[in-house]
């Protein structure tokens, strides 16, 4: 077996590194039947028509709902504790459950209930000049394997996608929303069992602590692909670490670039929303471009209405020359440009010209979202061909990168990889295909 730090381990399993450490525990056979039993409850999904998939999603979604006191109950004690833990304000924003927030959540589960079913969805067919008839169709994956940190909507988007694809999911969200997520499980197995579909379609290995989400990443053969969904370190962990098939998703370094031609309203109100909206996601802006055109008329408004909703800037000399007084700016280096903050801050740099704008992006960005803010159609063109990120925006927030957002219901990810799966993750990354061949006795010359 790999050697995995004490610290790699922790971020692999949702924790925080730095926590008193237990002696490692051999948690590799208990992990692997809880995966067996998953493979043995997805081939039932496999079979199941869409009424079935989608009457147990709004059943998980109602469960969900009438059990909001005892979630909202749970997740104050793993907020405590965050607290406790100098958890910053951002990640215990993205840990906070509400009845609101649980209204929500359920709210997606029905709207992936009321998507198409992709599982069966021909992709391409022909009849070859032999007679024989090809068809290629989306099939699930099997059995999906989940290492995330701190979210429990993650737990719920997770389970509903994957059920909704065909799909068997397991589990690791950490210590930071155990509690949390514990009693979400045993609410979504309940529901499922109520409507006859096994429970062990979705499992939690979060009681086997950071040797659990390790086992998990050997778990190969029984566990289909692995998604990692969290910081830098978590990712690249569970990507260097895994004996697993991984889809790759990413932080999101994005940028915001104020072009030449850009209406200042416009550009002010996109910049405020991608980075004040909600801080703590990864979509959210971390670093504003200006045209040096557009700098004098559009820096003293944008930089006054960030700094009065409390955002810290970190600006490059020629930026710091348009802050107002009062505003919080200090001067910006090559670490800010490569933060991913989730935090009330952000990175101002002033360029002198689209080129330089696009060469800023190419050096720093994290291949996640960029927006372009222009009245230019040739600039905007220009921007969405020679920009290589997953999402890019024109004249629109950086915050509509969200499978909810697009059209996709809720998301499990969204992947920085080119191979499969680009973007936000909705149903169909979670499907793959295969080819059936139909023939009247064919045999191969």
């Amino acid at each position: 077996m790999t050697t995995v730090s004490q610290d790699e381990v922790a971020r692999a399993g949702g924790e925080t590194a730095g926590e008193a450490t237990p002696q490692p525990v051999d948690v590799a056979a208990p992990v692997r039947d809880v995966a067996r039993r998953a493979k043995v409850a997805s081939r039932t999904l496999a079979t199941a028509n869409r009424m079935t998939k989608d009457a147990a999603l709004g059943a998980i979604a109602d469960a969900l709902v009438t059990a909001a006191d005892r979630i909202v109950a749970a997740n104050a004690e793993d907020l405590e504790r965050g607290r406790a833990n100098g958890m910053s304000a951002g990640l215990l924003d993205r840990l906070a459950l509400t009845p609101e927030r649980i209204a929500q959540i359920a709210d997606a589960l029905r709207d992936v209930s009321g998507l198409p079913d992709p599982v069966g969805e021909v992709v391409r067919g022909q009849t070859l000049p032999n007679g024989l008839r090809l068809r290629q169709i989306r099939v699930p994956m099997g059995v999906v394997g989940m290492i995330y940190e701190a979210r429990p909507n993650v737990t719920v988007d997770a389970a509903g996608l994957a059920l909704k694809s065909g799909n068997a999911v397991i589990l690791r969200g950490g210590s930071a929303a155990a509690a949390s997520n514990a009693v979400i499980v045993a609410v979504m197995q309940d529901a499922l069992a109520a409507r006859g579909l096994p429970a062990d379609l979705v499992q939690s290995i979060d009681g086997y602590g950071r040797e659990g989400g390790v086992a998990l990443m050997r778990a190969r053969g029984l566990v289909d692909v692995l998604i990692p969904r969290g910081g830098a370190d978590l990712i690249q962990t569970v990507v260097r670490e895994s004996l697993v098939p991984v889809i790759e998703t990413g932080v999101g370094n994005v940028h915001v670039y104020v072009d030449a031609t850009a209406d200042v309203a416009m550009a002010v109100a996109i910049v405020m929303n991608a980075k004040t909206q909600r801080v703590g996601v990864c979509n959210a802006a971390e670093t504003l471009l200006v045209h040096e055109a557009a700098a004098t008329s559009f820096l003293p408004a944008a930089l006054a209405a960030l700094s009065d909703a409390g955002v810290v800037l970190h600006g490059d000399a020629a930026a710091m020359s348009f802050a107002p007084g009062g505003a919080d700016m200090v001067p910006a280096t090559d670490e800010d440009w490569a933060t991913e903050y989730l935090a009330l801050e952000l990175g101002v740099r002033v360029v002198p010209s689209l080129d330089a704008a696009i060469e800023h992006i190419r050096t720093w960005s994290s291949g996640h979202t960029e927006a372009i803010v222009t009245r230019d159609i040739a600039a905007a063109d220009r921007f969405v061909a020679e920009v290589d990120s997953a999402a890019v925006m024109v004249n629109a927030s950086t915050r509509f990168t969200d499978g909810g957002e697009l059209g996709l219901g809720a998301e499990i990810g969204i992947s920085t990889q080119k191979l499969h799966a680009r973007g936000p993750m909705g149903l169909t990354e979670l499907t793959t295909t295969k080819w059936v061949v139909t023939g009247d006795g064919h045999v191969k010359p």
